[in-house]
């Protein structure tokens, strides 16, 4: 069986016109969704001793992903506060915890060398350490989101494998333009995301675009991430790279219908955000 590293960020999204909290963030995300399209999946990132941390940890106990390499580190667990408008959402505020707190060692590297993937996103905080994934991992992908342009960020594209752009809005000549630049800077693979518009990628010199499924879309948060998934599931079974872009529209359309990256919301009530803390734990 295919094996994925999901390593780097991990959040809780805070539904607060809502009154729910989801676990989420792009590495738990993609390895959530690895899994549930039938792959192996791991999780390596550091997890705040609280309420938040546990709530992120079991969910992804309950959904198969390993956790043996998880790191949990004293204070508060990173988390994002989310406000909608109708089918808008906006975010209100966050907090990145101890997130950055990896101190990685010669442990993780045969653990990171075990996975036919290793994949990262910009908001991990470990672009300082891409040479080192870049030696232990077979093949690395990353998820720049839509902050490519962040000041040092360019600088990771001539280490990944697959590059991952957010281009929601863009019309297909801008997308195509914005992939080949990715090429140029070095990535082996570029692929975006445009939401409802679909998917493209530039493979060698062929730039390919997908159209988008219907969807009965609950939330869009994740979805990317879906994708991301979906594709990298079908790429490493040794699928064309259309059909790839095609399963991740799929499984990016399958996230819409579920709050939160992919489920286990508890309420808000059920935490004292205050002192991050369990109510019955006092």
């Amino acid at each position: 069986m295919v094996r994925l590293l999901g390593i780097g960020d991990n959040t809780v999204d805070i539904y607060e016109t809502e009154g729910m909290q989801y676990p989420g963030g792009n590495a738990v995300n993609v390895a959530v969704q690895v899994r549930r399209a039938g792959a192996a999946a791991s999780y390596l990132g550091c997890l705040g001793r609280d309420a938040l941390g546990r709530l992120v940890h079991d969910s992804l106990v309950a959904e198969g992903v390993d956790v043996s390499h998880v790191r949990w580190r004293d204070g508060p667990n990173p988390w994002s506060r989310i406000r909608h408008e109708g089918a808008d959402r906006r975010f209100a505020g966050s907090d990145r915890g101890v997130r950055d707190r990896y101190d990685l060692g010669a442990g993780d590297a045969a653990f990171v060398a075990a996975h036919d993937i290793v994949h990262t996103s910009v908001h991990s905080d470990l672009d300082a350490h891409i040479a080192w994934l870049r030696q232990h991992a077979r093949v690395l992908t990353y998820d720049y989101s839509e902050h490519w342009q962040r000041p040092g960020v360019a600088a990771t594209f001539a280490s990944v494998d697959i590059a991952f752009l957010s281009a929601s809005g863009r019309d297909v000549a801008d997308c195509e333009a914005l992939l080949r630049a990715a090429r140029a800077a070095g990535a082996g693979l570029a692929v975006a995301t445009r939401g409802a518009a679909g998917a493209c990628a530039l493979e060698g010199d062929r730039f390919i675009s997908v159209p988008a499924p219907p969807a009965r879309v609950v939330d869009t948060l994740g979805a990317g991430d879906g994708f991301i998934a979906g594709f990298l599931v079908a790429w490493l079974r040794g699928a064309e790279v259309a059909a790839c872009l095609a399963i991740g529209a799929a499984q990016a359309a399958e996230v819409c219908g579920t709050k939160g990256g992919f489920g286990h919301g508890v309420p808000i009530g059920d935490v004292d955000h205050a002192n991050n803390k369990h109510k019955e734990c006092g």
